[in-house]
């Protein structure tokens, strides 16, 4: 950064307790006050240089001694200071970061040259012309100052001025610039072998003005036209990243801290809606990965629900953009044991909307399917980890997955996959709940793999494992009708063409009753007849059992499954009662 000295005489100024004094031979016969702040100094080379000294103290003739009040002065006791020592020849060095408050009170001070040739003002606006405006960042600097003084710098033309300068370079091509910046982006590093700066060289500079500076050079850079909108959407990200990085309340005890912590968050809440209302409308402009994290912030800080439904609209535009990691976001609840960990109800608002939009905006094609079973893929990987939450409630989890079509998920088995993660993580889990929860679940487009698993599954509802076995049989059945189309019937498997996630599920039931007369039973139906009279009684029945499915259709084949299943576990629990009643009336 770029400076200016001016004077040359050793600065003599210093303080004892809250009174700055001049060092002289001669008494002092000016005292200024300005806020607790109090200078004794001397009437000659003040009122030679400063014209509002010169009203106020021939307003005063008839004393020797004059004390004038400037506490409204811009710039306050630092900007005077600076004044005061140009007035007495003392070395001061003018920069970009002491230049506002400096020009502010020496116009206030009237240091004109009407009053004095080769005066303060002509001074410093020679320095900022030539020097600030001519640096990046000096120019960046001196606006971020602006901030304290924004009425007089607003007055003076500085702001206007320190943004004109400032957009000026950020659209100069990277090729051309040829001033420093900040720039520290992992595994960049400024070297002379970068034949050009990066396209975002400007982003983190510009990140340090506040919110209303930061708005109003963006407005002016888009309104150029000149910059692609992923480079402002760069811009906002890492104005997101500088001023959002942490907007969870902490808790405090005190009520100061209490009142400070709700001005931030104000603040805070502020800088999103801004940031928020400056996305460009162009899709892709930001990632949605950034949207939903603004999203997530927006529902901590409390900001309006119009933002937020603009957050969400843009987030629906670009969800098969997201990874996995995109969606791992904390729940806007305190992290206790009493809540769960992720936030699910945002991801399920965000799908609904993606939903909503996919079924405006496109037909079941190759394409547009492809990009809705993205988004089914990734939002199942995601019931995986939030299904490792303890906290997680069962209706979250089926909420979200009731969210997606039936159509963006050709197969079933990673929604299976996290169902069966929520069973072993939840075991206190009543029945209703994992009915409720195994509700979502669609068997009949399980893999062999997943049904086979399903099926000795003892953590699933029985109801689910007679679903997954009656599609097992259905798919075999469906198979051997393709086989024998001559018979223009549809035959169950034969007793010994049982498949082997039947006979898993048999095992089940075998293991449920623990009885020798069952698993004889049982092992009859898997290997088959062992003489000829009983065949023709098997082929009787799946005669019977074709002739059902003929008439009812597929929708009557669950009941009879279920009806069939309840009776054999009947048939168990009773031959248990007999056996045991035998023993007991044996001893």
């Amino acid at each position: 950064m770029k400076f200016m000295r001016l004077g040359t005489r050793r600065d003599t100024f210093y303080t004892e307790e809250a009174t700055r004094t001049m060092i002289s031979d001669l008494p002092s016969d000016l005292t200024i006050r300005i806020n607790n702040v109090t200078y004794l100094l001397h009437k000659f080379p003040l009122v030679q240089k400063c014209g509002l000294l010169q009203q106020l103290c021939s307003e005063r003739e008839d004393t020797t001694s004059v004390t004038v009040e400037l506490h409204d002065i811009p710039g306050g006791a630092d900007g005077f200071e600076l004044c005061a020592k140009f007035c007495y020849g003392i070395k001061i060095d003018l920069s970009a970061r002491n230049f506002v408050p400096a020009i502010c009170a020496a116009k206030f001070m009237q240091m004109t040259e009407s009053v004095g040739k080769g005066n303060f003002v002509s001074k410093l606006e020679v320095f900022y012309n030539s020097c600030i405006l001519e640096g990046w960042k000096d120019s960046v600097v001196a606006l971020q100052t602006t901030e304290r003084f924004p009425e007089w710098s607003e007055n003076l033309g500085i702001i206007r001025s320190c943004i004109d300068c400032v957009v000026d370079k950020i659209l100069t091509p990277p090729s051309k610039v040829r001033w420093s910046f900040t720039y520290t982006r992992q595994g960049y590093e400024k070297k002379k072998h970068h034949k050009s700066a990066p396209k975002d060289w400007w982003t983190e500079d510009i990140a340090d003005l506040n919110i209303d500076l930061f708005r109003c050079v963006v407005n002016t850079v888009k309104s150029t036209n000149m910059l692609p909108p992923q480079l402002i959407g760069e811009a906002l990200h890492v104005y997101a990243c500088r001023w959002l990085r942490d907007v969870r309340p902490h808790p405090e005890t005190s009520t100061a801290s209490q009142m400070n912590q709700e001005e931030e968050s104000e603040k805070r809440k502020k800088q999103l809606e801004m940031i928020v209302s400056l996305i460009p409308d162009e899709r892709g402009s930001v990632s949605v990965g950034f949207l939903l994290r603004l999203l997530n912030m927006g529902n901590l800080l409390g900001a309006s629900q119009v933002i937020r439904s603009q957050i969400i609209k843009k987030c629906s535009l670009q969800l098969e953009e997201a990874t996995l990691d995109d969606l791992m976001l904390a729940s806007s609840h305190d992290n206790s044991a009493d809540h769960k960990i992720y936030d699910i109800e945002l991801i399920e608002v965000v799908l609904e909307g993606y939903v909503k939009q996919w079924r405006k905006s496109y037909s079941r094609d190759g394409s547009s399917l492809n990009m809705i079973t993205k988004v089914g893929k990734l939002v199942d990987s995601y019931l995986h980890v939030v299904s490792m939450d303890p906290n997680m409630p069962v209706q979250k989890v089926v909420s979200l997955a009731k969210a997606l079509p039936d159509f963006a998920r050709p197969e079933y088995d990673n929604l299976y996959k996290a169902i069966n993660i929520y069973l072993n993580e939840h075991p206190q889990m009543s029945k209703e709940e994992k009915k409720h929860l195994c509700s979502i679940l669609d068997c009949q487009k399980l893999s062999a793999e997943a049904r086979a698993h399903a099926v000795k599954n003892e953590k699933l509802p029985l109801r689910t494992v007679v679903q997954v076995l009656f599609f097992e049989h259905e798919q075999h059945g469906g198979k051997e009708a393709k086989h024998h189309e001559s018979d223009q019937s549809v035959r169950q498997p034969q007793g010994g063409e049982l498949t082997e996630t039947t006979r898993n599920y048999f095992n089940r039931l075998d293991l449920c009753s623990g009885e020798q007369s069952t698993k004889a039973k049982i092992s009859r139906r898997t290997s088959g007849p062992s003489s000829q009279s009983q065949r023709p009684e098997l082929e009787s029945d799946h005669k019977s059992k074709g002739k059902k499915v003929r008439e009812t259709g597929s929708d009557k084949i669950r009941e009879i499954m279920e009806e069939e299943t309840t009776q054999e576990l009947a048939k168990v629990r009773m031959q248990r009662s007999k056996s045991e009643h035998g023993r007991r009336k044996g001893k």
